[in-house]
This record gives structure tokens, C-alpha cells and sequence, in this order.
């Protein structure tokens, strides 16, 4: 526990100290979600019925690629292998991680809610069950962040894990088309993308009660990101090759 509070310490003094992290933990999603509200500014039921899903997706997006491609310059920069070689272990350290970040998602996650809601005027009945999902979507991408670090070299092939995890997840979400209409293949594959429960939950809210979806959908949100820290702590290398 000790080492797992030191780690997190410590990568939230990196964070505090690097402007360009900050400005995309805090300022992009609402920027993001501002620019959604301008693109329909003359059609607010699009921006009603889209954006509590994109309150998901844009945190679920910008923290796995900060976290993947932080994670990557941790281990190339030698720092990972010379905290290693402490009594710190690999369990420690990933909770350090997941600690760190998870708090950076919690706090981008309710900036961009907040603003969302009671300044862009984003018309939900549940305000609080859907600040909860987006809370869950940016810790999501954090833990999702954190397991395919392990598999890049460089922060390059971190950013190039986009297309591979992120995009598909977007396609198949339900966000574009509900996953009820899609083909059963396409179907099949979005039940064990972790970012269609996400969707499904703001689906649930969207009418101002949770369905019984939501006593699936967050569950196996949890259930994904416990499962991708755990991952993480078992592929985690010490330098890259």
C-alpha cells in the first residue's frame, strides 16, 4: 500500500508540472464537447441525444492515449527499471499508475460533465448517473491505457494502438448506429467491446431512470477495468528491447 501511494504521488507531481497533460486531461473533452454543441447549434435535440454518450467517449479517448504513451516514456526514459529494482513490486506500481491516473480521469470526467451540463445546457434527467458513467468511461480508457502500453516500443506505436483499440470500440459502441440494428456479426463483436457498455448505460439514463441494463452495463465496466489492471501488472516490462 505504501509503495502503491508513493508511485501515485509521484506521477501526480509529473502531471502538476507538465502543462500539455493538463491542458488535455481538463480543457479538451469540454472544448471538444463545445464544438459538438456548435455543429448543431440549430438542432439541440442531436446535441441532447448524442452527447451523454460523447461524455463518455472523448474522457475514454484522451486518457488511454495519455496514459499508454506516459506509461511507454516512463519505460524508455529507464525509470520503470530502476523503480523496479526497489522493494517496490509490479502490483504496487501499476496501482501507483492506476491510482494516479484514475484520479486525473475522475477529475476530467466532472469538469467536462459539469460544463456539459450547466453551462452548454445538456438536457439529462439523471445528471448524477450520468456523470457516474462518464467518471467510469475516463478510468476505462485509463486501465485500457496502462494494459497496451506494454505491447509498444515507442510513444509512436502507443498513439498507433488508436486505430486498432479506440476506433473499433467507437464504430461498434451504439453511438453512430444502435447496436441493435447492426448485422449479428458486427453485433457479436460489440458485446465484448468494454466501451458498448458505456454506451449502453448512458442509453439507460437517457430517459432519466436506469433500465435494467444499467445493473449490467456498470458492473462489467468495473469488471473491465479491474481485469485490464491486472494485465497490465503481469505484462509489465521493465525496459523496451
Amino acid at each position: 500500500m505504501t509503495g502503491t501511494l508513493a508511485t501515485a504521488q509521484r506521477v501526480l507531481r509529473q502531471l502538476s508540472h507538465d502543462p500539455r497533460s493538463l491542458v488535455m486531461i481538463v480543457a479538451i473533452p469540454p472544448l471538444l464537447m463545445l464544438l459538438f454543441k456548435y455543429i448543431y447549434n440549430g438542432q439541440p435535440e442531436i446535441f441532447n441525444r448524442a452527447g451523454p454518450q460523447l461524455l463518455g467517449l472523448f474522457p475514454f479517448i484522451i486518457m488511454f492515449v495519455l496514459t499508454s504513451v506516459t506509461m511507454v516514456r516512463e519505460r524508455t526514459s529507464g525509470t520503470l527499471e530502476r523503480l523496479l529494482t526497489t522493494p517496490l513490486r509490479r502490483s504496487e506500481l501499476i496501482s501507483g499508475y492506476t491510482v494516479s491516473f484514475g484520479l486525473a480521469a475522475l477529475v476530467q470526467a466532472l469538469v467536462t460533465a459539469a460544463i456539459a451540463i450547466w453551462v452548454l445546457n445538456l438536457d439529462v434527467d439523471a445528471p448524477a448517473g450520468i456523470i457516474l458513467v462518464a467518471v467510469l468511461g475516463a478510468i476505462l480508457g485509463t486501465t485500457l491505457g496502462l494494459l497496451m502500453s506494454a505491447f509498444a516500443n515507442t510513444e509512436f506505436q502507443a498513439v498507433q494502438f488508436m486505430p486498432l483499440v479506440v476506433v473499433p470500440q467507437f464504430l461498434l459502441c451504439g453511438i453512430l448506429v444502435p447496436r441493435s440494428d447492426m448485422p449479428d456479426v458486427l453485433h457479436a463483436i460489440s458485446v465484448v467491446l468494454p466501451l458498448s457498455y458505456v454506451t449502453d448505460a448512458f442509453v439507460s439514463l437517457a430517459g432519466g431512470a436506469a433500465d435494467t441494463s444499467m445493473g449490467v452495463s456498470v458492473p462489467v465496466i468495473i469488471g473491465c477495468c479491474v481485469a485490464a489492471v491486472l494485465l497490465a501488472s503481469m505484462t509489465l516490462r521493465r525496459q523496451t528491447p
